[in-house]
């Protein structure tokens, strides 16, 4: 079995949170800077330590310390260090991190107080009052961690869409290479393009069904077979479930449309279907005009539509929809009205408007980005690092004096750069809705992400309008600041706020990295009816992060956003008219 990348990073991952748990400085970042490049190479990072630790080092921020833990972990599965620190700190560091307001120090100060290493302990002693007796702890403490482990729960059942996508297409590509397959596609909510999924689901059109199904239970990617039948298989690939279901070719259309769902969606067409005395089903469209009982036979009446997933909808007099549209959000209304507009594509996005560097808490210098965003295809760049605040990550600003100093370096590197480049800043939101910038260097910025950091629990909508009627505030950064899988971030009524960012020429942000999609579908179509701009960024911290943008894209067509709707779907030009 191959080790990924990921699975390598997660071990430096969990390395600097026992160690940031256990009161250590400084060499925490530097596993996490670690971890976040092992994760990201294009190559396999195991394929390098069989080399030996010399290529491991080839690794940006990746010295021969880290290099020979990662040759030891290949090769032995385990970190010796590690491992220490496992039985020195026996806490399910992952599961206790996942409750908002609960960080590795926070852990092992619990651990040191209460004994506490799993989840259930954290809440039992929430409960039991306990919490609150720990010195630097109080009752509103207690109470957020009691609230946030129930969202934990919930949260960790899902994948990341950003995880899953990746093993989602790999499934499919492997099954579109054997020769018993006619066609396959991803189906379900991966399909659909949710923020998180629950089982991936992929299908096969094949009249050899029991062939496709020994050939996927032996794909290399699959760790483990949980159950194979003649025409279905589940296997688990990298933790996640992969679903797999093989039909006959002349239903594929049928049986995509009916297994991408939502199911909404679906029983909203199935009511259409039965007003025309239609039967819809996973088989196809059926006219059972003449039909004494058609709900005994799933076949039973004329076939009408099938084959493809565009017949489908024709045979009920609807155009074709994408599968982000198919949430039963009125899109069937609007299909019926000929109402369904062109939504924005990958490649109509022409820049990024929310990026860091170095100078806060990204990988690279303000050069090295430029240069990747105008080798991924991008246009323009907008450098746009942390300015102070409470609730940056490693409390990582850059104060303002030091943002007039990088004002100079931006304007330098784009003398000679291929692509526009605009000075910005992420300043912070606190919670009254003040900006952690002066308002003199603000107004020297060509562009102002304006983003909540920090208390990120209740209702945030005056929070976010007063930011919004700023006069320098351009765009709102993660207008949440959810984390899937994390926090569910602040209630806002998204009609509000989008208002306010119509009224006052802001943009709202859809922050494309896949631990916030933020905003979401729903409220991206609301942020659009309301005539509210989006803007799709990335917050890349490195120019591998620029890949990011198709999640993003993928989330702004979940909220039915066209091209026009999108500040960084215009060139460089636009942009500017829009920032002035």
């Amino acid at each position: 079995m191959t080790v990924s990348n990921a699975e390598i990073a997660a071990q430096f991952e969990e390395f600097a949170d026992l160690l940031a748990a256990k009161g250590v400085d400084y060499k925490p970042r530097a596993y996490r800077r670690a971890a976040e490049n092992i994760r990201n190479p294009p190559d396999s990072v195991a394929a390098l330590a069989r080399e030996g630790p010399e290529a491991v080092e080839r690794i940006d921020r990746v010295g021969d310390a880290i290099a020979g833990k990662v040759v030891e972990y290949v090769e032995t599965g385990e970190i010796e260090e590690l491992a220490a620190l496992r039985e020195e700190l026996p806490v399910e560091m992952e599961a206790l991190t996942s409750v908002e307001g609960v960080g590795p120090k926070t852990v092992g100060t619990l651990y040191e107080a209460l004994g506490i290493t799993t989840l259930d302990e954290l809440e039992a002693a929430a409960r039991d009052g306990e919490i609150r007796e720990v010195e630097g702890f109080g009752e509103k403490t207690e109470r957020n961690i009691l609230d946030g482990i129930a969202y934990a729960r919930r949260a960790h059942e899902r994948t990341l869409l950003g995880e899953a996508r990746p093993r989602g297409e790999a499934a499919r590509e492997y099954l579109s290479s054997l020769d018993a397959v006619t066609e396959c596609e991803l189906a379900g909510s991966l399909r659909r393009w949710r923020p998180t999924i629950g089982d991936i689901d992929v299908l096969a059109a094949s009249d050899d069904p029991e062939a496709v199904v020994d050939a996927f239970v032996g794909w290399a990617e699959a760790d483990d077979t949980i159950e194979a039948g003649p025409s279905k298989a589940s296997v688990r690939a990298d933790g996640t479930r992969v679903d797999l279901r093989v039909v006959a070719p002349a239903e594929f259309g049928a049986a995509l449309q009916y297994f991408t769902g939502s199911k909404d969606h679906n029983v909203a067409l199935r009511n259409r279907a039965i007003d025309r005395e239609l039967k819809m089903n996973e088989y196809g469209v059926f006219d059972v005009a003449g039909v004494d009982d058609p709900g005994a036979d799933q076949r039973a009446g004329e076939r009408v539509a099938g084959e493809t997933e565009r017949s489908m909808y024709e045979a009920l007099d609807l155009g074709w929809m994408p599968p982000e549209r198919r949430e039963n959000r009125g899109e069937i209304e609007a299909a019926a009205a000929g109402d369904l507009p062109d939504l924005v594509g990958e490649g109509d996005v022409r820049g990024d408007l929310h990026t860091h560097t170095d100078w806060s808490d990204g990988n690279d210098s303000i050069a090295e980005m430029v240069a990747g965003a105008a080798a991924f295809g991008h246009d323009y760049l907008a450098i746009t690092d942390h300015a102070t605040g409470p609730g940056m990550v490693g409390g990582v600003g850059v104060p303002d004096a030091e943002l007039r100093e990088q004002i100079d370096e931006i304007r330098a590197v784009a003398v000679d750069a291929d692509i526009d480049v605009f000075a910005g800043v992420e300043a912070n939101i606190a919670a009254d809705g003040s900006i952690s910038v002066a308002d003199d260097l603000l107004a020297d910025l060509d562009l102002v992400v304006a983003s909540p950091h920090a208390a990120l629990s209740g209702d945030g909508t005056d929070r976010l309008v007063s930011a919004i009627e700023h006069p320098e505030v351009d765009v709102i950064g993660h207008p949440t600041g959810r984390y899937l899988n994390g926090r569910p971030g602040l209630d806002i009524d998204v009609e509000t706020v989008a208002k306010a960012a119509a009224d006052h020429d802001t943009a709202l942000e859809i922050n494309s990295n896949p631990y916030r999609l933020d905003l979401g579908g729903s409220a991206v179509q609301t942020a659009v009816e309301r005539g509210a701009t989006v803007a799709v960024n990335t917050d890349a911290h490195r120019p591998s992060n620029f890949e990011y943008v198709r999640l993003g894209v993928h989330t702004a067509r979940r909220g039915w956003a066209a091209a026009a709707d999108v500040l960084n779907a215009r060139d460089a030009d636009g942009v500017r008219s829009f920032l002035s």
